[in-house]
């Protein structure tokens, strides 16, 4: 039967192929089972969830049989950003220029705790707003499932690639990265989690996205695989919950952002969208998912209301086709404008 010297012999000659030192030397032992002919094992890893890990993986099973284990069971970890920087840190060329320490950005995720709610109309039309500012602005249509950033801002062309790297369409001065991109005919995508979690995190190592003061990420709604590996790569990223007036609404939008607090992200306020319907020939207003919703939401976390956005459509444009993109002479536009000022004074606190 191995023996648990064994097993820390093997660990010793596999390093981790961020940090580039060997399993032994990173801590990355964290549990260790024998049984008979049964190893089990859990292994922190700098990075997971990525094609490293996977050869890894190959590589410790293939020399755990040879040693005399019949069966291996193998689950990862992260380690902890203070692990990681006890041992050195990660090399500056393994650390995508967005999220290296020098970066400036600020990383907003935009999250609700279901769908239908308008979260990925907000994520466009915040971006844009913040453009508005003048502020250098990215968005990053992180909801893999139901991916609709590229039809709401009327984007009909495909990212390029230049040295390696995915370079992202633009549109109204706004970089744009989506799995929309690379869908062809709007088929479905039929993942589980763990390459949910790649892509996500290739939207990181393989996008170029240049200089950014902002990244607006549309998460999915709930708290799935996405939104954990969000938490995991972006452990700063700042959180807006959006919601409608509906009580019910409110109520499950607050597990995404329990999820938040839990993960120690800020939460920097909520939006209420859909908040009421105002007609264009009377001025009557009519509160047709009901009210209260947004206040609601924002006491029970503990944070502000930023903004309540009418249910209306955009203006339809002749010359520049974006369905769901309201502009600064759109009175919702205004609104967005307003917001968008919320959020730079917040951050700027």
């Amino acid at each position: 039967m191995i023996s648990k010297e064994q097993v820390i012999t093997i660990l010793q000659t596999i390093k981790d192929p961020h940090l580039h030192k060997n399993l032994v030397e990173t801590g990355a032992l964290r549990q260790l089972s024998i049984k008979e002919h049964l190893v089990s094992l859990k292994i922190a890893l700098a990075k997971i969830k990525t094609e490293e890990q996977m050869k890894v993986q190959q590589a410790i099973v293939q020399k755990l049989k040879e040693q005399g284990a019949e069966s291996v069971g193998l689950r990862f970890e992260q380690l902890s950003e203070e692990e990681i920087e006890k041992l050195g840190g990660l090399p500056e060329d393994d650390v995508s220029p967005l999220l290296s320490k020098r970066s400036k950005t600020v990383f907003i995720g935009i999250a609700s705790g279901k769908g239908g709610v308008g979260k990925s109309t907000v994520s466009v039309n915040l971006a844009v707003a913040l453009g508005r500012l003048g502020h250098k602005v990215g968005i990053l249509d992180a909801d893999i499932y139901g991916f609709s950033v590229p039809d709401m801002m009327g984007i009909e062309e495909r990212p390029t690639t230049a040295d390696n790297h995915i370079i992202p369409v633009e549109r109204f001065g706004i970089k744009v990265m989506s799995m929309g991109f690379f869908v062809e005919d709007n088929s479905p995508v039929i993942w589980r989690g763990p390459r949910l979690g790649k892509m996500f995190n290739n939207f990181f190592s393989e996008v170029n996205w240049g200089e950014l003061d902002f990244l607006i990420i549309d998460l999915p709604p709930g708290t799935g695989d996405v939104a954990l590996s969000s938490h995991i790569l972006l452990p700063d990223m700042k959180e807006i919950i959006v919601t409608t007036p509906h009580p019910t609404a409110a109520f499950v939008a607050a597990r995404a952002g329990e999820m938040a607090h839990k993960t120690n992200h800020e939460i920097i306020g909520v939006i209420e969208n859909m908040a009421y319907y105002q007609s264009k020939k009377t001025g009557e207003i009519e509160f047709v998912f009901g009210r209260g919703g947004g206040e609601k939401l924002s006491n029970v976390l503990n944070t502000e209301l930023l903004g309540h956005i009418p249910l209306q459509q955009p203006d339809e444009n002749s010359t520049v086709f974006a369905p769901s993109v309201y502009f600064n002479d759109h009175p919702i536009g205004r609104i967005y404008d307003e917001i968008a000022e919320k959020v730079v004074h917040h951050i700027k606190k």
